[in-house]
């Protein structure tokens, strides 16, 4: 055994012992509110990031279906070698008109958007601020960009915005990163304050808005039309097409012509890695078409994620308070947060329990998920099950859940 496996082996067995490894189960069906998990049959999913159910919607599948047809698997290239598909360019149209914007990019995952945005933009005349809570891609984005002056400020913060923007050297190229919505803890980012103290200093501000998008504001156009900050030239978008907008893969970039063109031209996710694939781009054209044709969904969302809320709180759980479909539920330690998540799924319902590094050490917490898909007996299952295991961990004030 080399050295470097030994070591790794030392640490899974840590892992082990303190009860913190964390089980990666397999899907043997679509995915939806009933799923099938080798080795646990049916379960109850209440941990998915497909909030509006179109992962596996017939019209988006058929969609898909169609583009894997006509355009088969793979794009087998970078876009400036072998060209761009017009899968691409439709979705990238689309996106751009729904969150009004000149023009969109896509990349084959959010992730690789937000590396690609700050590493881009970034250079030793540049300042970046970022939310302390911000996703991983974020920090590792700035991490890859290696700006001139970086720092963190406290999470949605905007006085201690303004203090570390009062640090950026003069005639820096200043941009300030926040999540739209927190996806471990399920806030909002305070846009219009955030806003104001970017405007003092010209500052441009980037929003990741993956868990906002289909979710937020009237017409599911994010955390942006919540605010009422679409239309400025002022503010970037990123975003998946992996969790409301049909559960498939990719990511975006929205703003003007002239970013979209340089992220094109110069960022390396765009020149060294192969497009998403346009069956891909073709079931995610799909599925903004179903959020823009059937606006119910939003409010069905919107109600299934009250109905959950009312019942863990009467449970006596204290989830933390947000807007979104995102219900974190904190209790403390990893190992607790994991046990929970355990005797969960043992009684047929899938949720997970998150701790640290995910989320700072003591703040361990189970994270539910709402769906339009699900049944309001489908959540009042799920609550029945949190009230016989948060008892049993001696989490719970009352014995069941008041419906």
């Amino acid at each position: 055994m080399s050295t470097l496996d030994a070591s790794l082996r030392a640490e899974l067995n840590g892992m082990r012992e303190a009860r913190t490894l964390k089980r990666m189960l397999v899907l043997a069906s679509p995915q939806g509110p009933a799923i099938e998990v080798e080795g646990h049959g049916e379960l109850l999913c209440m941990c998915s990031n497909d909030y509006l159910g179109l992962a596996n919607h017939p019209a988006v599948v058929a969609a898909a279906a169609d583009g894997l047809e006509r355009y088969g698997v793979g794009t087998a290239s970078v876009r400036f070698i072998c060209g761009k598909f017009a899968p691409h360019v439709e979705l990238e149209r689309d996106v751009a008109s729904f969150l009004n914007a000149e023009a969109a990019l896509t990349y084959t995952s959010c992730w690789n958007a937000n590396q690609a945005l700050i590493d881009t933009l970034a250079d030793e005349h540049t300042a970046v601020l970022s939310d302390r809570l911000n996703h991983a891609s974020i920090i590792d984005g700035v991490r890859l960009g290696r700006p001139g002056f970086k720092a963190v400020y406290e999470h949605c913060d905007p006085d201690d915005l303004e203090t570390k923007l009062a640090g950026v050297p003069r005639d820096s190229r200043t941009l300030v990163v926040t999540d739209g919505v927190f996806s471990m803890e399920g806030d909002l980012a305070p846009l219009p304050e955030l806003l104001r103290v970017t405007e003092r200093h010209g500052a441009t501000l980037i929003v990741d808005d993956s868990h906002g998008l289909g979710v937020i504001g009237a017409e599911g156009r994010g955390v942006c039309e919540h605010f009422g900050c679409l239309d400025r030239d002022d503010v970037i978008v990123t975003g998946t097409l992996g969790k409301a907008l049909g559960g498939a893969a990719g990511g975006f970039v929205a703003g003007s012509d002239a970013l979209c063109a340089v992220l094109e031209q110069r960022s390396r996710a765009q020149l060294f890695s192969n497009g998403l694939p346009p069956a891909v781009a073709c079931g995610a054209r799909r599925a903004l078409a179903e959020l823009r044709e059937n606006p119910g969904l939003l409010q069905r969302l919107r109600d299934n994620t009250a109905r959950f809320r009312h019942g863990v709180e009467a449970i006596g759980l204290r989830p933390l308070a947000g807007e979104s479909a995102i219900v974190p539920i904190v209790v403390g330690e990893t190992a607790l947060a994991i046990r929970f998540s355990d005797l969960l799924i043992e009684r047929g319902v899938y949720v997970t329990g998150f701790g640290y590094p995910v989320v700072p050490e003591g703040t361990a917490r189970v994270r539910a998920q709402l769906s339009v898909a699900l049944s309001d007996h489908q959540i009042d299952t799920a609550l029945a099950t949190f009230s016989d295991v948060a008892t049993e961990l001696g989490l719970a004030t009352s014995a069941k859940p008041a419906l």
